[in-house]
């Protein structure tokens, strides 16, 4: 089993949700992309929407986020947002 991917969600002000997860699916402006464990490092602009955050068991988390950036690096994915909150 590859190793968990470690999320962080945060907006300006708070951290919105960090855990493990197995995979993220997030809105940029380039379109939606999809983030499993090993994912190449990359740096994208956020396009306003859902950040769809798979944990190991199958639960999901959903957040709304707009106006940031997502980062990816050694399996810890960074949302980070101006305006960002649990839906």
């Amino acid at each position: 089993m590859a190793a968990p991917l470690n999320v962080s969600v945060v907006s300006a002000d708070h951290e919105v949700w960090s855990g493990e997860a197995t995979q993220v699916i997030a809105r940029t402006t380039e379109g939606e992309i999809g983030i499993l464990a090993g994912h190449e490092p990359m740096l994208a602009i956020l396009g306003a929407g859902e950040v769809r955050v798979t944990l190991p068991g199958g639960d999901k988390v959903h957040a709304h986020a707009a106006d940031g950036f997502l980062s990816v690096d050694n399996n810890l994915v960074m949302v980070v947002a101006s305006k960002a909150e649990l839906v």
